[in-house]
């Protein structure tokens, strides 16, 4: 440690006591002790020179001249220093006092003095200068105070210039930092000066020469800056290199960065320090703050520090804050994407040995010479990086500067196996492998992408076409409405009319949906029918519904008053039936008793006279293929209506149709229908017969009657009573002994006409209505009748069946939601 040159107020009052002390002293001991008490009283003279001075000198006033400072706690020192032996230039700086090579702070970095007599001093107006001899003196502050000046170093390592009598800071080191941020500086912008707080990396680190073997440090402005970016709500960290950018922390949150975490693999901080983001209409600054210090290690103290690597290293800890390079990793923040020129280079390797030929292996002495005062190690690996026939570099640093020797063309790299400590920078080019594989796991997600996106792309245009093709329905269902005096009723006043469709207006389940009772605002009640969305009726039979009904007038047909379709919603709004349908009276053991027989066959004369209408005499040929007992309406007097033309198809005079899409009601289905696909008005009339079967019994097609021991549909029971002559055994017994034997006895033989199997034998409808209607008509005797049960309201979507499919007991066909 080097003496103090100027001499404080304390220091001499100490020198002059001492004197006097000894002077006394003197006079009164023998002369033989003189020499050795002499002796004696210097050594306590020196002592109190080496304490006053390690312990006592925290400030420099005004007319001092000293070469060193230390912090009132002695945990920082002030002084000048040479960054190694071999150099013979001296630095103002700051370090730890227990450890003189950690610098935290360097004042002339890039302006080297000699390292002679070099002292700071500070004058009455606060300019602060350090001088050596030989040397011009290089002001650190130019600010003028009131006269009454000091610069004092705080133990927090800041150097601060103060106006005792204005009592303000005229200069501060934290304001200058180098490349080593300590708790208490600011890392950021000065929006009112425009001072901008950042740190610049040393130029070199402690590098060995290939040639001498000796270390060199260049404390000079390096490659990399590490600042403060304050844009956003609360900003991120930013490395440049030469002002482009190199890496980036990711938004500050919660004492963490994006994409830079301050956990260690063990799930320990890496950092003893705190992060505190101030943001004001003058200062947007981080600052890290150390809960805590150790008391004999204040070198381990937390700081951050730009090595000459673009590494932010934590003083306290050692560990790495951030990556070197390539892309986010998630938690050493996110380095510029700097793809080398030349694609087989990989990333660079820091190894001891030689360069040799690749084709002689003899070493080779010759490589381009990069010489430049202030080339930092990240100048030198971008050269080499972007030069497609660079195979390595030398970093070196002496006494005239640094530079890069680059070694290119066709060379190896022979290790040194014996520990040699100088170091080379090798290129190292990509495994062809590693990089095959990375090429073929890019490809395949890149076709993958594409392939979704095409899929997306399909979809999106085969559903806008089947939008369109469904609001062209809409319209001509709106069109064909409008065209024969229907009402399109709104969606709003449907809802208003059901109540919200509630469970209390349902009426029932029809074959493609709920029915619900409703009220409109004038007071009529209505049926509406709502299609369920999982239903197999779709725009195209909710069209047929609608167009078909429209143009249908009858006494014995269910009026459609009119439609509603909205978005996914297709809605049908008929006139009210208050007794609703045939099968809740005729099915239930309670309420059939109220159908006496003339009743009954009034209902069956009006389903006559329905389908002898749609079947001939309405304005097209209709065939309804869904004909049950749930599809006959009644009104207030029991007069039945014909409802539910979902399924119907119009045809022409003695017309045939097939259809692979086979609907309707197993026990209610003809068998060419079933079985084949076909279907006429001979379909309608099979389906009449076994409502006529259904009326006279009470009893449904499917129910199971065991005649002989073996169980019979209601078709197949009515036949084998008919052979036996006991046909009447059929009679429903609600129907008591009024009712005319020989009118049921003839409504059983026309239903068993209607229900045979082939339809050429089967009446037509004109022919049935003549049999209600004129008693005295001789009737043929009836062919057997197909056996088979029914269960449900079927589609099947292919028709690939042959009749062997079929038993005598049921069919072999799925069934379909109701």
């Amino acid at each position: 440690m080097k003496g103090a040159i100027g001499l404080c107020g304390s220091y001499q009052f100490f020198t002059l006591y001492t004197f006097f002390v000894t002077s006394s002293l003197i006079k009164i001991v023998p002369m033989a002790t003189k020499k050795g008490f002499i002796n004696l009283i210097s050594l306590l003279l020196a002592g109190g020179l080496y304490s006053s001075i390690a312990r006592g000198i925290d400030t420099i006033r005004p007319g001092d001249q000293l070469d060193q400072l230390v912090s009132a706690k002695e945990i920082f020192t002030l002084g000048f220093f040479s960054p190694d032996d071999n150099s013979n230039n001296s630095y103002l700086g700051i370090w730890y006092t227990k450890n003189d090579t950690i610098r935290v702070w360097v004042a002339n970095r890039d302006k080297p003095i000699s390292n002679i007599s070099e002292v700071i001093t500070l004058d009455t107006t606060g300019k602060l200068m350090i001088q050596s001899e030989g040397g011009d003196p290089i002001l650190l502050n130019s600010d003028q105070g009131s006269g009454n000046v000091t610069a004092t170093l705080q133990d927090s390592g800041n150097f601060v210039v103060n106006d005792e009598i204005e009592k303000r800071v005229l200069w501060q080191s934290f304001d200058y930092p180098t490349d080593t941020l300590l708790p208490g500086m600011k890392l950021g912008v000065n929006l009112k000066t425009g001072r901008n707080w950042t740190l610049t990396s040393w130029l070199s680190g402690n590098t060995v020469t290939d040639s001498s073997k000796k270390r060199y440090t260049v404390p000079a402005s390096g490659t990399f800056t590490l600042s403060w970016d304050p844009t956003g709500e609360s900003g991120k960290l930013v490395i440049r290199q030469r002002g482009e950018l190199y890496w980036a922390s990711g938004v500050l949150i919660n004492q963490s960065f994006e994409f830079m975490s301050l956990l260690n693999m063990a799930g320990r901080t890496t950092s003893h320090h705190n992060l505190s983001y101030v943001s004001n209409e003058e200062e947007k600054y981080l600052e890290i703050s150390a809960p805590y210090y150790v008391p004999d290690y204040y070198s381990n103290m937390s700081r951050w520090v730009l090595n000459p690597y673009a590494q932010i290293v934590d003083g306290g800890s050692g560990d790495l804050l951030n990556g070197l390079s390539g892309f986010c990793n998630g938690y050493m923040g996110c380095a510029s994407a700097r793809l080398p020129k030349c694609p087989k280079n990989d990333s660079f390797q820091i190894k001891s040995g030689r360069f040799l030929d690749a084709r002689t292996n003899l070493a080779v002495d010759v490589a381009s010479d990069e010489k430049n005062s202030s080339l930092g190690i990240g100048d030198c690996w971008a050269k080499c990086w972007n030069d497609c026939q660079c195979f390595g570099f030398d970093y070196y640093a002496n006494e005239v500067g640094t530079g890069c020797l680059i070694w290119s063309g066709n060379l190896k790299f022979e290790p040194d196996l014996t520990g040699g400590t100088v170091v080379k920078y090798v290129l190292v080019r990509a495994n062809p492998a590693k990089g095959n594989k990375w090429r073929w796991i890019i490809i395949a997600i890149a076709i993958s992408l594409i392939l979704i996106l095409l899929t997306y792309l399909w979809y999106l245009r085969k559903k806008k076409l089947r939008l369109e093709g469904e609001e062209k329905k809409r319209q001509e269902v709106g069109n064909h409405g409008k065209g024969h005096d229907l009402k399109i009723f709104s969606f709003a006043c449907i809802m208003a009319a059901t109540n919200n469709f509630s469970s209390e207006n349902r009426l029932g389940q029809g074959g493609f949906g709920p029915v619900y009772e409703g009220n409109l605002p004038e007071g009529q009640k209505i049926a509406v029918k709502r299609l369920s969305r999982t239903s197999m009726q779709g725009l195209v039979e909710f069209e047929n519904e609608v167009i078909l009904i429209a143009k249908l007038r009858h006494m014995n047909l269910v009026r459609l008053l009119g439609c509603c379709i909205h978005e996914e919603e297709k809605i049908l709004i008929y006139e009210y039936m208050c007794n609703k349908s045939l099968d809740s009276y005729l099915f239930d053991p309670t309420k059939r008793e109220l159908l006496d027989w003339k009743k009954r066959f009034n209902i069956i004369e009006g389903i006559a006279q329905g389908l002898l209408y749609i079947h001939r005499f309405s304005r097209v040929r209709i065939i309804h293929r869904d004909l049950k007992a749930s599809n006959i309406l009644l009104d207030d007097n029991m007069n039945p209506k014909i409802s539910d033309f979902g399924m119907a198809r119009i045809f022409g005079q003695n017309e045939i149709g097939t259809t692979e899409r086979v609907v309707g009601t197993y026990g209610y289905m003809s068998p060419e229908y079933a079985v084949e696909g076909t279907f006429s008005i001979k379909s309608d009339v099979f389906s009449f017969g076994v409502l006529l079967l259904e009326i006279v019994s009470g009893k449904k097609n499917t129910n199971n009657f065991y005649h002989l021991d073996r169980p019979l549909n209601l078709i197949g029971y009515a036949w084998e009573l008919w052979k036996e002559g006991a046909a009447l055994e059929l009679m429903d017994s609600t129907l008591g002994v009024s009712c005319p034997t020989k009118q049921l006895s003839r409504i059983i033989h026309i239903g068993l006409l209607c229900v045979q199997e082939n339809a050429s034998d089967r009446p037509t409808t004109s022919n049935v209505t003549s049999m209600l209607s004129n008693e005295t008509m001789t009737l043929p005797v009836p062919k057997q009748p197909p056996v088979f049960t029914g269960r449900s309201v079927v589609e099947v979507s292919s028709l690939q069946r042959q009749s062997k499919d079929y038993s005598v007991n049921g069919l072999s066909i799925s069934e379909m939601e109701a």
